[in-house]
């Protein structure tokens, strides 16, 4: 991914109880703020998401978009990019996992180009701002049950 912002942050639960999480794409308007609505359009021949519909509120950048999802055959990473967006030309991510002793490090990766121009410095700024928020929700959501 070109021109692309990381961020990593250490969950207290294994890896294959935040993947679960993450690939529970229903659930997510109720632990990630941002996000009101999703809805799984098509599925892998195991029933993971490959497509899935989202309309996010973050008070002033509000979309409604579509992601595509690759799943790692290990179970330690996912990857999507951009099939369709309102305010999004371009997505591109990848949460990517690494257990050790019980805890889990999760590396989220981020690439997004608005349909309207924007300052790389504020993009990259903006990025990192979705991406920390992200983590913390996630961690909070995972470590809660």
């Amino acid at each position: 991914m070109a021109d692309e912002s990381t961020q990593s942050i250490v969950v207290d639960a294994p890896a294959e109880r935040i993947m679960a999480v993450i690939a529970d794409f229903p659930a997510y308007p109720s632990w990630a703020n941002a996000v009101k609505s999703t809805s799984v359009v098509s599925t892998d021949a195991d029933g993971r998401a490959e497509r899935v519909d989202f309309v996010l509120d973050a008070g002033v950048f509000k979309d409604e978009y579509t992601l595509a999802y690759t799943w790692s055959d290990d179970g330690l990473a996912v990857d999507w990019e951009l099939v369709k967006g309102g305010m999004q030309k371009s997505q591109k991510g990848r949460y990517q996992l690494s257990e050790r002793a019980g805890r889990t490090e999760v590396t989220y990766t981020l690439s997004v180009q608005l349909s309207v121009p924007m300052i790389g410095l504020f993009r990259r700024k903006a990025e990192k701002m979705i991406m920390d928020i992200a983590l913390k929700e996630l961690k909070r959501r995972v470590e809660q049950d």
